[in-house]
């Protein structure tokens, strides 16, 4: 069962990201804030739920939950590199709240100060903090939906079906069809790739 809080009363936000691990697209992250006597049923890490499930629950989240959803696109993620882009888009979607908060619990091991407001990192936080599953929700649904639009105008790559993950479908359309303005250069997007380096050095 998900914790309530990692300190009593205490305001906290909970942050998480998504698409860290695409070939295409942005990353997305998402911080919530549950107020207090607020009860969402069925919270989770976001990967471990049915789309219909996160569907739902995303809805309810940002009926009665202050939020705020960010996102930082390829060629900036190829400028900062992901873990940079990873954390400044938290911090976009930190300002994004309307409501203040006094600390922040954040999904994984890595994170940069914010303001001056305290911070944790928590690993697999979205597995024991009902905030960090609440905004694992928003970031990776706010990221499928922009992805299953964007998979309208280049349907060749499959996105509304792998989101710009790195599946075999989506790999062997780079090879067939090369890359988009959304691919994220500074990536390995094929195997091979690392083949031609290897020659190199």
């Amino acid at each position: 069962m998900l914790a309530n809080y990692l300190y009593k009363n205490t305001i906290e936000a909970g942050c998480d990201e998504a698409g860290r691990g695409c070939l295409a697209g942005p990353v997305f992250a998402a911080a919530v804030i549950i107020p207090k006597g607020v009860k969402i049923k069925g919270l989770n890490d976001s990967k471990q739920l049915p789309e219909h499930v996160r569907k739902e629950l995303r809805l309810e989240i940002e009926e009665k939950c202050y939020w705020g959803v960010a996102q930082l696109d390829s060629r900036e993620i190829d400028r900062i590199n992901i873990l940079n882009a990873s954390i400044q888009s938290m911090h976009l979607a930190l300002e994004g709240l309307s409501q203040s908060f006094e600390h922040i619990l954040v999904d994984g091991n890595r994170f940069k100060p914010f303001r001056s407001i305290p911070h944790t990192t928590v690993i697999k936080g979205d597995e024991k903090l009902k905030c960090i599953a609440a905004a694992s929700i928003l970031a990776k649904t706010h990221r499928d939906e922009y992805m299953e639009n964007l998979s309208v105008h280049y349907p060749h790559y499959l996105w509304h079906q792998n989101k710009g993950y790195p599946t075999l479908a989506h790999r062997d359309a780079i090879r067939e069809h090369g890359i988009t303005e959304f691919h994220r250069k500074t990536f390995t997007l094929l195997p091979e790739q690392l083949d031609l380096f290897a020659d190199v050095f």
